[in-house]
C-alpha cells in the first residue's frame, strides 16, 4: 500500500511524492512509508539522488496530519528511524536529496523540506512553523532554522509562527533556487541528473563531512576530515586518479565508484 505516498525511479533518481488529498498533510502511517523509502534510498547501490514533492500544486504538505491528531494519533508516537516525514534525522544518508517545494509547506512539511540538502522553491511557495498556536514543539524546526537562517529570524518564524514567501526564503539563503509555477519538478530534475552523473564517492564524503563538522571548530574539523573513512576512500580512489587524467586531457571523466 502506497499509504499516501508515491515513488518513481528514473533510472537512478529517485522521485517521492506525497499524495493525501486535500492537502498532503502526513500521518502516521504516511510517516512510517517516507521513511521505509528513505531507508531503501540509502541502502539501494542504484539509486544515487531522490527528489521529494507534493502532489498538486498548492501544497508541498501542511505536515502533521491534525484529523489524525483529533482522532488519537499522538505527537510522541513511533514516526520512523527517521523522525516524523523520514527526513529530521535519517540515518547515515549520504546521498544527495532535493526537494521540489510546489506550494505551501508548513509545520512538518516544512521540517520535510529543512531535512534536504537542495531546495527549489516555486515562486507561490509559503512557509510557516504554525505549532505555536497549537502549543506543540517544533523539533526538527527549533534545531534546524537557526542553523540555517540568521539566530534573531529564525526566533521570530519560530515563536510567532508567521508566514515567510519563496522571496523572503531566498533571501535568508533557505532557498537554492526559485521557479514559476509548476516549473519546479523540472529544475529539480535537471539538477538531479547532473549530480547522478558526477563522482559517486564524493556526495557521501561531502555530506559526512558536513555533518560531523557542523558544530566543531575549524581546526578540529580538519583533523575530523583525516579520520573519516568516507574521505579517505575519495582520496584513495581511482576516480580521483581518472578525473585529473580526464582533465589533463580535456575530456568527461568516466566515474567507476572505485
Amino acid at each position: 500500500m502506497s499509504n499516501g505516498v508515491t515513488v518513481v525511479t528514473a533510472d537512478d533518481i529517485l522521485e517521492i511524492t506525497i499524495d493525501r488529498p486535500k492537502a498532503n498533510a502526513i500521518d502516521l502511517a504516511a510517516s512510517r512509508r517516507l521513511n521505509d523509502i528513505v531507508s531503501a534510498f540509502r541502502d539501494n547501490p542504484a539509486l544515487k539522488v531522490a527528489i521529494i514533492t507534493g502532489a498538486g500544486d498548492r501544497f508541498f504538505s501542511p505536515g502533521w496530519d491534525l484529523k489524525a491528531a483529533a482522532d488519537g494519533e499522538k505527537s510522541d508516537e513511533d514516526w520512523g528511524v527517521g523522525g516524523f516525514g523520514g527526513f529530521n534525522h535519517p540515518r547515515n544518508l549520504n546521498k544527495p536529496v532535493i526537494a521540489a517545494v510546489n506550494g505551501i509547506a508548513c509545520g512538518g512539511g516544512f521540517e520535510v523540506v529543512l531535512g534536504t540538502d537542495i531546495i527549489v522553491m516555486e515562486e507561490h511557495a509559503k512557509f510557516a512553523l504554525p505549532e505555536i498556536n497549537v502549543g506543540v514543539l517544533p523539533d526538527a524546526g527549533t534545531i534546524k532554522l537557526r542553523r540555517r537562517i540568521p539566530y534573531h529570524v529564525a526566533v521570530e518564524f519560530l515563536m510567532t509562527g508567521r508566514w515567510m514567501d519563496a522571496a523572503e526564503a531566498k533571501h535568508w539563503g533557505l532557498a537554492n533556487h526559485v521557479v514559476p509555477k509548476g516549473a519546479g519538478m523540472a529544475k529539480a530534475r535537471e539538477i538531479a541528473r547532473q549530480l547522478a552523473d558526477g563522482p559517486p564517492l564524493l556526495f557521501p564524503a561531502i555530506k559526512q563531512l558536513l555533518r560531523h563538522s557542523e558544530m566543531i571548530g575549524e581546526h578540529e574539523a580538519f583533523e575530523l576530515h583525516d579520520s573519516l573513512d568516507l574521505v579517505q576512500r575519495v582520496i584513495r580512489s581511482d576516480d580521483l586518479k581518472e578525473g585529473t587524467r580526464a582533465f589533463a586531457e580535456k575530456r568527461r571523466p568516466q566515474w567507476t565508484g572505485r
